[in-house]
């Protein structure tokens, strides 16, 4: 295998790898329930992305935890610790900042010219499921604050009855007593 040198040929061999890069990605995360996020950089630097159900971040998030525990545990003591450590995590974190900055973007709604079919298809799933995610979760609220209500409605029925029978028994006490002849102190 070698590279393709005709540049028209690599661009168009590209574009279609990827595009099938992209179904095998979203199809391994269908069939396994696996959680995938797939990054690709073409010649020219254009970046073209990929993530599951759960997001590009958590995915990312997840990974750097795992590669961080993997470094300490394969690191040895005799390696200089601190500010070294913070050169090395500096560029992670801002190319992290970046992805958080460009998505946040995306979901605004800008900086969507470079998008393909398939990206705009992608960034709608990713949408469709916090929508999801924010209707089930209002559902939620309202239907606790719904119960709440109910419980309230029937304690104040229960006190409203427990009222009304001993108010009938105070009066049937009263007339009781009036039929007697027993006279109340003042």
């Amino acid at each position: 295998m070698k590279r393709i040198e005709n540049k028209i040929s690599r661009q168009v061999t590209f574009s279609k790898r990827r595009l099938g890069l992209l179904k095998k990605t979203h199809e391994i995360s269908v069939l396994c329930d696996a959680d995938v996020a797939l990054i690709v950089f073409s010649a020219k630097g254009k970046l073209f992305e990929y993530s599951t159900e759960s997001s590009m971040e958590s995915i990312l998030e997840r990974y750097e935890s795992y590669s961080y525990a993997e470094r300490k545990l394969n690191a040895n003591d005799s390696e200089p610790k601190g500010l070294s450590v913070n050169i090395q995590e500096k560029p992670k974190l801002m190319s992290r900042i970046e992805l958080l900055q460009r998505n946040i973007r995306h979901y605004m709604g800008e900086d969507l010219d470079s998008f393909c079919l398939r990206e705009f298809h992608g960034l709608e799933q990713q949408l469709d499921t916090a929508l999801k995610r924010i209707r089930a979760r209002k559902n939620q609220l309202m239907h606790e604050s719904i119960s709440q209500s109910q419980r309230k409605v029937n304690y104040i029925k229960i006190s409203r009855a427990n009222l009304k029978q001993g108010l009938a028994y105070e009066k049937q006490r009263v007339c009781h007593h009036q039929k007697r002849g027993i006279c109340w102190p003042k």
